[in-house]
């Protein structure tokens, strides 16, 4: 299949079908005319693509076992639960950080609500 029924039928666009096959995600065939030939197994690859790009994993690292869970179940692609466990552990630093620049926002906020209650209580004394 083309490209542009490549995109039409994952809804993912054209540019991205282009971008993962310059990173290795997808190989087609190219006719005489130069034209890229998908094969229908390219639907799940860009499928399980985009779910590990949901997942937050970058293209570099879909590629380093794209191949792998493509023939296996990701239980048996050795590379897989590294890279599960080390973004879980980015997420969880993330979150930390969230939570402390959600603090300083909160005790900022508060802050700021004292001091106009404040200059507004004296202001009424005069």
């Amino acid at each position: 299949m083309k490209i542009g029924e490549l995109a039409q039928r994952t809804g993912v666009s054209i540019r991205s079908i282009r971008y993962y096959e310059q990173q290795g995600l997808l190989s087609p065939l190219r006719q005489e005319n130069g034209y890229r030939e998908f094969s229908t197994f390219a639907e799940e690859q860009i499928r399980t693509i985009q779910l590990y790009l949901t997942l937050g994993l970058s293209t570099e690292q879909i590629a380093y076992f794209l191949h792998c869970v493509m023939k296996n179940k990701e239980a048996f692609c050795q590379e897989v639960l590294p890279l599960y466990e080390q973004k879980l552990t980015e997420i969880n630093l993330q979150i930390q950080n969230l939570e402390h620049i959600k603090s300083n926002l909160e005790e900022r906020i508060l802050s700021i609500h004292n001091e106009q209650e404040h200059l507004a209580s004296n202001q009424k004394l005069l």
